[in-house]
């Protein structure tokens, strides 16, 4: 049975976290597939996005790659600036998003 997140990640245990995702049914997420589309544009797209959305959520990106089919990221859990949020800005946060 599947465990809710909350039961995962332990700050505890650890604030570091490897995490990775991918594309199924043979799909490209930036490079050239075997009919030659060239999907290379995404990639400079998928990097920002991933350094924007660290910045965002309190979580430093310690290392990221981004293949042809799936991305890794190691991320750091920055607790300093998440206890230094006030409850004002995330509501405000969580309206805009």
């Amino acid at each position: 049975m599947p465990k809710a997140r909350k039961h995962l990640i332990s700050l505890e245990a650890t604030p570091y976290y490897h995490c990775t995702s991918r594309c199924v049914r043979k799909a490209f997420l930036c490079g050239i597939d075997e009919q030659d589309n060239n999907y290379e544009h995404r990639r400079q797209w998928v990097e920002e996005r991933i350094l924007e959305l660290g910045a965002i959520f309190c979580i430093d990106v310690c290392a990221y790659a981004v293949m042809s089919n799936h991305h890794h990221v190691v991320l750091h859990i920055n607790t300093a600036n998440m206890h230094a949020l006030t409850p004002c800005y995330i509501y405000e946060f969580t309206t805009v998003y």
